[in-house]
């Protein structure tokens, strides 16, 4: 009996470090998937070009936001794996 009691130890040992990194993954993107990102423009595309003000990696949408609009976008978003803030605009 040790050994099939170390074998379901292991097994609820991977399951639960499987359901941490799911909820981290969760948490850690949880501005990419907010309302903004989900309206999509009947009318047009939207346009990327990504901001020079902003200085460092992009955690908050909001702050990528107020810099894009400083530069004269309407919006900005953080994206990528390197997280960098993109500043958006309807495309002509």
């Amino acid at each position: 009996m040790g050994v099939f009691q170390r074998q379901e130890s292991i097994m609820g040992t991977k399951v639960f470090f499987s359901l941490l990194l799911l909820l981290l993954l969760l948490f850690t993107t949880h501005e990419e998937v907010g309302f903004d990102s989900m309206i999509v423009k009947a009318d047009g595309r939207t346009c990327l070009s990504q901001s020079h003000g902003f200085r460092g990696q992009c955690w908050s949408n909001t702050n990528c936001r107020l810099v894009c609009r400083n530069e004269g976008f309407p919006g900005g978003r953080c994206r990528g794996f390197r997280r960098r803030c993109f500043c958006v605009r309807p495309c002509p």
